[in-house]
């Protein structure tokens, strides 16, 4: 659908930064203490050293939990403490296993698919699926390794991921990893288990962002609208999430109902024709217009009534998000497989010619990834969308010679009286595919067996170990293939007084230059609407003078 637009946005990519880290499991003793050594930061994954919460205690907690008796015990691991937490929260246990965080499934009600990062093909490190023991360290649970998990056991349940807030929680690879793979968490301490058990309380911006901040394998990599320095951002970088201002949490946005949250990757509510909720109400979306309505600026002022008549066709975050990226951390915007498995002396390496703004240098190549370009203060992407996101998986057969795969695009139309322009953070990678049967395929990344890339530089061997453990057909060729993945945005939203102007996209060159099909004023060539609409101006105006004229003649009183 998009991908004459693709083909030409091609060689307009944006070099910036990428970084993607791999990790082996903690000892259970703690190691020699190397805080005052130099941290290597792009080996920084999933580690926020401002262990500080990000939101205030609004002080409204009717609990102690350190004055439990429960929580009281010697725990040495996290089920033990899941365990706990369930003996009084008794129905929290049932109402998470139906969320994706615990799934990692979706069935899209409108396409049919199955989606979620259980089976997806993705444009960073591929695939989830095979390679559980380093990538369900993202999933809300414990021990994620293969797929004999256990999803029907609640003490299975993560409950700290999401509630400590003592900040001295992490998790780690469910499994190990081949000596290819950078080891981290050397150093830490052990987790406190009673000490993280008793001082647990409504998420902080840091428990969501230990992963969704991190999501791709780096930090800001993945969506370019969510990194790291959205933990106590400034006004100027998100507006919502100011430290020293309204400071909102995720889920204050994101708000939930029986551990269920509002907003969803897989199925965008791209236009929100209900507009403003009432408390307590509408508790299942996460749209701008729940809080600010369908028409958020002044009727008072014409500028104000003329912007509020383009929110049926412009998406809020489109104005109000003018760059992505803009909080010192980098996004990755490229990424090349075709490179990776080069050695020095039998070892692989990696390379950092990229600097970020907030000074941390970052990775543009890795033996076991390939060759990453970033991007900072980026201009989205712009384009019609209409909530649906389209996703080749699996099971999908293409045609490589069309042009790029879109791994995940969208669909929209400025003539369908569903869509508006939206702003998406696009990631260019090019990645193996299945020669012979025109898909995608699963490689076998991580893992401590000879059959890991992550280890034997082998894709051949990766791949067909990935199909074949996965039971999918295989062709035995693999080549490399151009590919795209769309993200929509709608963090980092600016000060109103940072929004975008009107020449920003009303003009020859503006951000919407790309965008065909309809007329836009002051971007489109001088025809017979500009004709028209100068002659009403002109009118108008001649009105008003007239009308000013003739208060003033008929107005004077007699001498």
């Amino acid at each position: 659908m998009h991908k004459q637009r693709l083909l030409a946005a091609k060689s307009g990519i944006r070099a910036g930064v990428c970084t993607l880290i791999l990790i082996l499991p903690h000892p259970t003793q703690a190691t020699e203490d190397h805080s005052s050594q130099p941290v290597d930061s792009d080996m920084n994954f999933r580690i926020i050293e401002d262990t500080g919460p990000s939101i205030r205690d609004d002080g409204e907690s009717t609990a102690d939990h350190s004055k439990f008796e429960i929580l009281q015990k010697d725990f040495k691991s996290g089920p033990q403490v899941t365990e706990a937490c369930l003996s009084c929260h008794t129905e929290a246990g049932r109402h998470f296993m139906q969320s994706i965080h615990w799934t990692w499934e979706y069935d899209h009600p409108a396409s049919g698919q199955k989606l979620g990062k259980k089976t997806l093909i993705n444009t960073f490190c591929t695939n989830a699926k095979g390679n559980e023991g380093m990538c369900a360290q993202c999933h809300a649970g414990y021990g994620w390794k293969d797929e004999n998990f256990d999803f029907s056991k609640q003490e299975n349940i993560d409950c700290l991921v999401c509630h400590d807030r003592t900040g001295s929680y992490y998790k780690t690879p469910n499994s190990t990893g081949n000596r290819a793979c950078s080891i981290m968490f050397e150093g830490k301490k052990p987790i406190e288990w009673s000490k993280v058990a008793q001082n647990v309380g409504k998420p902080g911006r840091e428990n969501c962002g230990s992963c969704h901040f991190y999501g791709g394998g780096g930090d800001g990599v993945k969506h370019g609208d969510l990194d790291s320095s959205l933990k106590r951002p400034s006004r100027e970088l998100d507006v919502h999430m100011d430290a020293e201002g309204l400071n909102f949490a995720c889920t204050t946005c994101h708000v939930t109902r029986q551990h269920i949250w509002a907003g969803s990757r897989y199925n965008v509510i791209a236009h929100d024709t209900e507009g403003l909720g009432l408390p307590g109400e509408r508790r299942d979306v996460a749209t701008c217009e729940s809080c600010h309505s369908e028409a958020p600026h002044d009727y008072s002022t014409l500028v104000g009534i003329k912007l509020n008549g383009h929110t049926d066709i412009i998406a809020c975050q489109t104005c109000h998000i003018p760059t992505i990226a803009r909080g010192g951390v980098a996004t990755m915007v490229d990424w090349d497989w075709r490179t990776a498995g080069k050695t020095k002396q039998g070892a692989g390496f990696k390379e950092k010619n990229y600097t970020q703004a907030n000074g941390t240098h970052r990775a543009t190549y890795k033996s076991i990834k390939g060759s990453f370009e970033y991007a900072e203060n980026l201009v989205p992407h712009y384009d019609w969308f209409d909530g649906q996101m389209n996703y080749t998986t699996i099971e999908t057969k293409f045609d490589p010679s069309q042009g790029p795969i879109e791994i995940n695009g969208y669909q929209g139309s400025h003539n369908d009286g569903q869509s508006r322009i939206w702003p998406f953070k696009r990631m260019h990678t090019i990645q193996p595919y299945d020669k012979g049967n025109n898909t995608m395929v699963y490689m076998h990344l991580w893992g401590d067996d000879g059959d890991a890339y992550w280890g034997n530089y082998d894709f051949g061997r990766a791949i067909k170990v990935g199909m074949e453990k996965n039971r999918v057909p295989y062709s035995g060729e693999f080549d490399f293939v151009e590919t795209y993945s769309f993200w929509p945005i709608t963090h980092m939203v600016a000060p109103k007084e940072d929004a975008m102007g009107c020449a920003d996209c009303h003009s020859k060159q503006g951000r919407l230059a790309d965008l065909n099909g309809f007329y836009m004023p002051g971007r489109d060539s001088f025809g017979w609407l500009d004709i028209l609409g100068y002659l009403a101006l002109g009118g108008a105006l001649l009105g008003v003078l007239l009308h000013a004229l003739l208060r003033k003649i008929f107005g004077k009183k007699p001498s």
